[in-house]
């Protein structure tokens, strides 16, 4: 059976009234991203069918690092710069940076320059709030340096210009190059190393300029379908009572859902298919939606593998 997706406008259909903010959330989130409390049991159904616009295999298909840190470096525009001092103390600064074509970072330093070693080695630590429920970030490591040659500092020029709107000092105009990046997911959760080379072939995320508006838009008008997804698309063996999008890329997105029982657990259900822009987000969106209202009231059966791997975020009694 093929799905069509609802006709959009400016955004999705909603499938409950805008949600009411709360302070009694486990998740206690900033305003937008605030969500009612809702009482579901994973739902078990029959197998005997399969939709075009079904995942045919659930699985955790998400990002590569290298491309989840040019996501990072694409949407923020201020880090910690660290290094050494020629005293040899660890020092960091802040700074506001813009991300070349293959993601090198320009930099604007002031006299605090002076401070640090001779040698140029640096870091360049980034992060990246998602709805006030995950952290994601980067850490570019490599040589602080001038740009080599007139081409590319006007280049650069041009890049910081169209950032930041202003004109940049030529002396005060540095960059990292970079030599490896380590990506971390969340605090508190084990990185991974980037080469150089996978870190500037990669490509950021295609709807990272829309995606923060997109998830608080689903989750304000569409938390009933996200509860709804979490009991068709996942298995989950025990019962929770909130539920939140966390984030959405082009292969998937990710949730997160409380359980009064078990503690906080997060999860990610893959696209049937890539989506590259905006309409093809909340098309494949809509698309699952109306699948996964279908399952419910058994007006189709589910012939696919729920998503089995969750993360336990925060167990129950680091709640309490």
């Amino acid at each position: 059976m093929h799905l069509q997706a609802q006709t959009l406008t400016n955004q999705f259909a909603p499938s409950v009234a805008p949600l009411k903010s709360t302070s009694k959330s486990r998740f206690a989130y900033p305003d937008g991203c605030r969500f009612r409390r809702f009482s579901f049991r994973a739902l078990k159904c029959s197998v005997s069918a399969i939709s075009e616009l079904a995942p045919t295999e659930l699985r955790n298909v998400k990002p590569f690092p290298a491309e989840v840190s040019r996501t990072i470096m694409e949407l923020s525009s201020v880090g910690t710069l660290s290094s050494l001092s020629h005293e040899g103390w660890p020092l960091g600064v802040g700074v506001r940076f813009a991300v070349d074509q293959d993601g090198t970072p320009l930099l604007s330093l002031n006299e605090s320059m002076r401070e640090f070693s001779i040698d140029r080695r640096s870091s360049l630590h980034v992060q990246l709030e998602q709805c006030g429920l995950r952290t994601p970030q980067c850490t570019i490591q490599g040589s602080l340096d001038k740009p080599d040659n007139k081409m590319n500092l006007k280049r650069l020029h041009t890049t910081w210009k169209k950032r930041f709107g202003e004109d940049i000092n030529e002396d005060l105009l540095y960059i990292v190059s970079v030599e490896r990046v380590l990506q971390i997911d969340d605090f508190g959760e084990v990185g991974v190393l980037v080469n150089s080379s996978d870190y500037k072939t990669a490509s950021p995320d295609p709807l990272r300029n829309f995606a923060e508006r997109l998830v608080n838009e689903i989750n304000t008008n569409n938390a009933e379908d996200v509860n709804r997804f979490c009991n068709i698309y996942a298995d989950l063996n025990f019962e929770f009572t909130e539920a939140k999008l966390i984030w959405i890329d082009r292969l998937g997105f990710d949730l997160r859902v409380f359980s009064p029982q078990k503690g906080t657990f997060e999860f990610r259900i893959p696209f049937p298919r890539e989506v590259t822009d905006e309409k093809g987000a909340k098309s494949t969106f809509n698309g699952l939606s109306q699948q996964a209202w279908e399952v419910e009231r058994n007006f189709q059966a589910l012939d696919f593998e729920k998503v089995k791997q969750f993360k336990m975020v925060r167990p129950l009694h680091s709640l309490e």
